[in-house]
């Protein structure tokens, strides 16, 4: 996998394009996105965990890349991330064990940026 950061860049003038021709439909995701992931029954953390096994269950490079960053903005812990992944491979097998270690590295790549130590 190319690094999450380039997996990002490539998307995000695609992505404006896109916003751009189709305003109501990014604008009901945003809401549907900022209702889904605020703290509940569940706190944001659990909720990118959870994101991000299903970005490597849906073999979804820039989810990945989305959910990894967010998990390291929630305050995931890389034991988190390598417990949440785990069940992804467990529930997909042989997909899992390619997408998995791509969500593991994209988060311990976000993360060093919050703490150059780790990595």
């Amino acid at each position: 996998m190319v690094h999450a950061h380039d997996v990002q860049e490539q998307l995000r003038e695609p992505a404006r394009a896109l916003r751009r021709a189709i305003p109501d439909v990014y604008a009901g995701y945003r809401q549907m996105h900022a209702a889904a992931y605020a703290a509940g029954a569940l706190d944001q953390k659990t909720k990118e965990l959870i994101a991000l096994a299903i970005a490597v269950s849906k073999e979804c490079d820039g989810c990945i890349a989305s959910h990894a960053r967010g998990a390291v903005r929630t305050g995931a812990t890389e034991s988190e991330v390598a417990d949440a992944l785990g069940v992804a491979i467990a529930m997909n097998g042989g997909p899992g064990t390619v997408y998995g270690p791509r969500a593991f590295a994209a988060f311990r790549e976000f993360a060093e940026e919050v703490d150059p130590r780790q990595g």
